[in-house]
């Protein structure tokens, strides 16, 4: 179905593409940008820490991985991959903080899911091709519209107008038979007032890890009609993705001798989604220093997780009791079946967990600016709703079955109003104020007071202020400081499986940023301080729930504190170095860890632990204090060497990664080691007549086979009674506590990608 929407609208662009035989010239009003993203930006003089990423740098390694890939030189950055090439399921984290605490926009309208608040970049293959720049902003930022930023903001912005017409072909190939194949196509600017362009890409490879493939397409669509003052812009752009799962890791002990190793051996266990995105864009420009930003979207979801249960696949996962009764048919509503005489109640089986979700809304910003002040009046209102159901598809007894075993929907309202001012005081003093209120109603199905499930609501208001100053030294230097706010809700998971009793709170973070600025032509310089103090955050545990999705616990205090620099020279025309460090120290200030007993009948007492009796559940406790934050590490540093000879360019990249550790209880026997990997990028240009751009693009990833993990996630519990290693799981490991299951995510050993670029 999405190959044929694809071919449909590739028919359909293609008379309007061969119509552009002439271009006109851009108008006046071009001025105004056709969407406007300046209500959630950062400008030149905003004392926040931010980092640009141009159109020309996002081609430069464009060649099929997700954008935490294409990010990942910029300071504080981490990025990972389940598959462990950078194609299908990708993460990243700044300053230490996951895409939960990552808020994403894209021309100013929310991305990040309503329920889980991460964006799962899998679901928008190649949508970078699309995208003319991207802001990073660190710590809290500037108010944006959706989730609060406890780590950074992403602000992605769609290309803007073209005045000429263009056919570009991108093609890539290379390691795990990756593949991908681009191309996009423009009309120029119509009669001085239209403009339409449009993108399809497909992208597959079967992954580093065994059984990682990924099948992915997608397409962007967008045309404009732009008067003298104003502009009205639509856009389209949907993702399809069938990605083999791979999210339970490697066990320690296969590391070093089958490091590729995945346990899902069921041929269809995968993730299969689609999301289809509509934005419209109104601008209106009143006179020079006035005008107005009006946008209503949509978006619609729907996909599911294929999963097999029972003991003649996965068998490492699904063995005895590990199943915990999920092959039992009264888990799903089924009866007991009679086979030969013999009551059958157990059976393996398929099933699927559906998500069906809508997203709509409107984002506004009106901005007016006079000789001393710049104001941004903001802000957006959206609405969210997901059903969440799962049918049994297959039982070993019954054959193929469309059996629906649960059903429950969520619904979430999420409105912000905000007003950003940036006042002169002097010549080279400017203040600037940002003040934002936010209201959150979420109705969702949990657990109520008695353990019972039943709708639940949440209403919360948070206020998030914002202040700051900024001095410019000279014509190239500049000094800034800012204090920022921000308040966050829990996800999904933190409600549903709580009742009102254990209910996680929400989060406070109080950030402070210090910054120094130099740009001349050949040097440029950024050295920013940080520090954000955290009430109630809620830190990953280190454990992943039946889908993969990160664990979270309320920590009552916390903090990140670093240093970020950033350099670039130019020491010749040819040559050139950039490069960034971060230096932090991530805390938690005290903690208590919970993990569970597998002995039964309970054993007690047990050395270094308490025990505790909490609902139905025994588990054994312990104090922690002064630990670092999981998945945060100290050292983050990048480097990047390029020498230009003629038509072509050469980029030797390093990057360093600290050592980590995987939970938090700062136990070198739970931590990643750090790493160091090099890559190499080749770039060509070659010239052709009637050719207007033509390049080759090689990049080599992991020059030097380096073998590193850069994620993982542990289980710990105790069992005085027995030693579980081997008997059940190999993922099973002693520890200097008691025992824990971990599994890690090797990353690929040396890989290339050949890309060619041709431009009509």
């Amino acid at each position: 179905m999405f190959n044929k929407k694809m071919s449909i609208a590739a028919l359909m662009a293609l008379p309007i593409f061969s119509f552009a035989q002439q271009q006109d010239t851009i108008p006046l009003s071009s001025i105004l940008e056709e969407v406007q993203v300046s209500g959630v930006n950062a400008g030149e003089k905003t004392p926040v820490s931010y980092t640009n990423v141009t159109e020309e740098e996002i081609e430069k390694n464009n060649l099929g991985q997700d954008l935490p890939y294409l990010i990942s030189l910029t300071p504080s950055v981490v990025s990972s991959s389940d598959a462990g090439a950078g194609i299908g399921y990708t993460y990243m984290t700044i300053r230490g903080s996951d895409a939960s605490r990552i808020n994403v926009t894209v021309n100013g309208i929310p991305l990040n899911d309503s329920e889980s608040q991460g964006v799962w970049w899998v679901n928008m293959p190649d949508f970078t091709s699309s995208v003319s720049n991207i802001q990073i902003q660190r710590g809290v930022g500037t108010s944006t519209n959706g989730g609060s930023a406890f780590g950074a903001s992403v602000n992605l912005q769609t290309n803007g107008l073209n005045s000429e017409k263009y056919l570009t072909l991108n093609n890539s190939v290379g390691s795990f038979n990756s593949l991908k194949n681009n191309i996009e196509f423009g009309t120029g600017l119509l009669n001085g007032k239209w403009s339409f362009d449009g993108r399809l890409s497909r992208i597959s490879s079967d992954g580093y890890i065994d059984r990682s493939s990924s099948e992915l397409q997608s397409f962007y669509f967008s045309g404009g009609y732009y008067a003298e003052n104003s502009s009205l812009k639509a856009i389209v752009f949907s993702g399809h993705e069938r990605t083999g799962q791979a999210w339970y890791g490697v066990p320690k002990s296969y590391l070093d001798s089958n490091r590729t190793f995945n346990p899902y051996n069921y041929e269809d266990e995968v993730d299969d989604y689609g999301q289809t995105h509509y934005q419209l864009h109104y601008n209106k420009q009143f006179n020079t220093n006035t005008f107005l930003n009006f946008a209503t979207h949509y978006t619609k979801g729907g996909g599911f997780y294929e999963q097999y249960i029972g003991d003649d696949h996965n068998s490492i996962l699904y063995n005895g009791d590990y199943i915990f009764g999920q092959n039992e048919l009264s888990y799903y509503g089924l009866e007991d079946v009679i086979v030969d005489g013999d009551t059958t109640s157990v059976s393996n089986l398929v099933r699927r967990k559906w998500l069906d979700n809508h997203f709509k809304g409107v984002t506004f910003s009106f901005n007016h600016s006079t000789d001393k002040a710049n104001f941004i009046l903001g802000g957006a209102g959206n609405t969210y709703i997901g059903h969440h159901f799962g049918k049994v598809i297959n039982t070993e007894i019954h054959g193929d079955l469309d059996h629906e075993y649960y059903r429950n929907k969520a619904t979430k309202n999420d409105q912000n109003i905000y007003l950003k001012v940036d006042y002169a005081l002097t010549t080279k003093l400017n203040t600037y104020i940002d003040l934002q209120t936010r209201f959150i109603d979420y109705t969702f199905e949990g657990y109520d007071a008695n353990g019972n499930i039943a709708d639940q609501t949440v209403n919360l208001k948070f206020f998030n202020p914002k202040y700051g100053l900024f001095y410019s030294l000279s014509d190239n230097s500049s000094l800034y400081a800012s204090y920022s706010e921000g308040k966050r809700e829990p996800n999904r998971n933190d409600y549903v499986e709580s009742s009102p009793n254990s209910r996680p709170k929400p989060e406070t973070l109080f950030n402070t940023e210090i910054g120094y600025k130099f740009n001349s032509k050949n040097i440029i310089i950024g050295v920013n301080l940080y520090n954000m103090d955290y009430k109630n955050q809620l830190v990953n545990t280190g454990e992943i729930n039946d889908v993969g999705a990160s664990v979270h616990s309320n920590i009552d205090e916390s903090y990140r504190r670093g240093l970020e620099i950033e350099t670039t020279l130019n020491l010749t025309e040819k040559l050139s170095w950039s490069g960034n460090i971060t230096l932090s120290e991530n805390k938690i200030i005290s903690h208590k860890e919970f993990i569970e007993t597998w002995d039964y009948p309970v054993v007690y007492p047990i050395e270094g632990y308490e025990m505790e009796v909490i609902g139905y559940d025994t588990l054994f406790s312990k104090e922690y204090e002064n630990t670092d934050i999981s998945f945060s590490p100290n050292i983050i540093a990048k480097s990047q060497l390029n020498y230009t000879i003629g038509d072509l360019q050469t980029s030797f990249i390093t990057k360093h990664i600290g050592s980590q550790y995987i939970d938090n209880t700062c136990s070198d026997k739970r931590m990643l080691d750090a790493y160091t990997v090099n890559n190499l990028l080749l770039s060509y240009n070659l010239k052709f007549k009637n050719v207007k751009q033509a390049k080759i693009t090689l990049s080599v990833n992991n020059l030097f086979n380096d073998e590193y993990a850069n994620r993982a996630w542990i289980y710990r519990f105790v069992s005085e009674g027995w030693d579980p290693r081997g008997e059940t799981s190999p993922y099973n490991n002693a520890d200097s506590d008691g025992y824990n299951m971990i599994g890690y995510f090797p990353q690929a050993t040396r890989n290339y990608m050949l890309g060619i670029t041709l431009g009509l």
